[in-house]
């Protein structure tokens, strides 16, 4: 079992850079994929970023890439998304996800959650 808790969410303004840390407990998360999602109100949670357990690869959505950053340190058992250059449209809750393995985007193929990070982008 893996228990994942996020931090580093707020309140920031547009084009301003915010660092959300996911801390995992219970198991290492060595050889897991980990993933970062998101749910604004209304709309369905999607995929943001996610990385391979040895870091070689890392994959992103489209509307993020070349802004968001995802990172892992396994000695630390976290992982982390650097968001630069934030807009309005970035405003949801953020998730983290674990995944046995592979370079997964769907949050079917992930199995374990953190109970997410409030992040709202004012204009």
């Amino acid at each position: 079992q893996v228990q994942l808790v996020e931090s580093g969410g707020g309140l920031v303004q547009a084009g301003d850079s915010l660092r959300l840390s996911c801390a995992a407990s219970g198991r290492a998360i060595w050889s897991a994929a980990m993933g970062w999602f998101r749910q604004a109100p209304g709309e369905e949670r999607e995929f943001v970023a996610g990385i391979t357990w040895s870091s070689d690869m890392t994959y992103y959505t489209d509307s993020v890439k070349g802004r968001f950053t995802i990172s892992r340190d396994n000695a630390k058992n976290t992982v982390y998304l650097q968001m630069n250059s934030m807009k309005p449209e970035d405003t949801a809750v953020y998730y983290c996800a674990a995944a046995k393995g592979g370079a997964p985007r769907r949050a079917y193929e992930y199995d374990y959650w953190g109970q997410g990070t409030q992040v709202t982008v004012s204009s």
